[in-house]
């Protein structure tokens, strides 16, 4: 994946599918193409509680492969996808806080030497400053759901997250000396049996993928652990059995791996067969990009087009047909094509 020609399309295509099997496995359905067009602001009708979940796996699957292979697995990493704070890496924090900072979340940036401490607004700016990056940095660790503002009939008052996450994280930790792709198993199936979170039973399969990415397996990629479990037989999921359980994790990482391939190999092969197109254009032909973002995206519609590439909607209808794309919603009003 690290040397292939279409490795960003091949990772956003899989973002996008991983979210939607996720919602698959809990029961939910999220339209694959509902999703293309939430995700660029262009909603065919209004999104729907499933399409808002998909887009927060979506997020999450992005933060987490932008960042460092072992930030999604860090308590600060968890704590920020626990909450949906996806910020980009190193944003929100501050740059040089103080002990007196870390403790309370206040204190002075400036060192004592400092000849502009002696004046009282810098002082006062200074102290500014860093009480907001405090508050931002509690912002980031703060759950998702204030405890105490929690519904009695949505959450257990009783279910102590923080503990459980705890537990769970001491368990992963102890899979260490395993093979990466045994310790992505059981990570995932620690999270099934301790479910640390009660809104959130996504994250832990996102975190298994992450752990493969950590152990050195995926490096170039994020593993679609939610589309290998979709794959795997129904009935096999959440067995009783401890082992049938990790059996099952194995399974679906092997299923994630193969379909990743074969999809890889189909995409390749449709970019190879458009290639003939792109030949004799003049520089600034709009024609490439839009192959570009036929791969990227599993959906693309003539008005997404013309959005993502600052051209007129009659121009993105002529580049979908330029490049033969295969229309998949066959409906007079909304119409989209794709590269299968």
């Amino acid at each position: 994946m690290r040397a292939s020609p279409i490795r960003a399309g091949w990772i956003e295509r899989s973002h996008f599918s991983d979210a939607c099997a996720s919602l698959w496995i809990e029961g939910g359905l999220a339209h694959l193409e509902d999703l293309v067009l939430h995700d660029a602001q262009m909603d065919a009708r209004a999104p729907t509680a499933e399409i808002i979940r998909a887009a927060r796996v979506l997020a999450a699957r992005r933060r987490m492969l932008s960042a460092a292979p072992g930030w999604a697995l860090s308590p600060d990493g968890t704590a920020a996808l626990r909450g949906g704070a996806f910020l980009a890496e190193g944003e929100g924090k501050a740059e040089k806080p103080t002990d007196s900072d870390e403790a309370d979340g206040e204190g002075a940036w400036l060192d004592e030497g400092d000849p502009e401490s002696d004046d009282p607004l810098a002082a006062e700016l200074a102290e500014l400053d860093a009480a907001l990056a405090g508050a931002t940095r509690a912002l980031e660790r703060r759950p998702a759901v204030d405890p105490e503002a929690r519904d009695p009939l949505v959450y257990d008052l009783d279910w102590d997250e923080d503990e459980r996450l705890e537990q769970w994280r001491e368990a992963v930790d102890l899979t260490f000396g395993l093979p990466p792709v045994l310790a992505a198993a059981l990570t995932a199936a620690l999270w099934d049996d301790i479910e640390p979170l009660q809104h959130a039973p996504w994250l832990g399969r996102l975190l298994a993928a992450a752990l493969l990415r950590q152990r050195g397996k995926t490096r170039s990629h994020l593993l679609c652990v939610n589309s290998g479990a979709r794959a795997v037989p129904r009935l096999r999921l959440k067995p009783a059995d401890p082992v049938a359980k990790i059996l099952f994790w194995l399974a679906a990482i092997f299923a994630a791996a193969e379909q990743g391939l074969r999809d890889h190999d189909r995409w390749l092969l449709a970019r190879a067969g458009r290639e003939g197109k792109l030949k004799g254009r003049r520089g600034n032909s709009h024609l490439p990009q839009a192959l570009d973002l036929a791969l990227a995206r599993p959906i693309v519609t003539a008005e997404l087009l013309a959005q993502e590439l600052k051209v007129s909607a009659r121009a993105g209808q002529n580049l979908i047909a330029e490049l033969g794309l295969r229309e998949l919603t066959g409906r007079r009003r909304y119409r989209a094509w794709g590269i299968l």
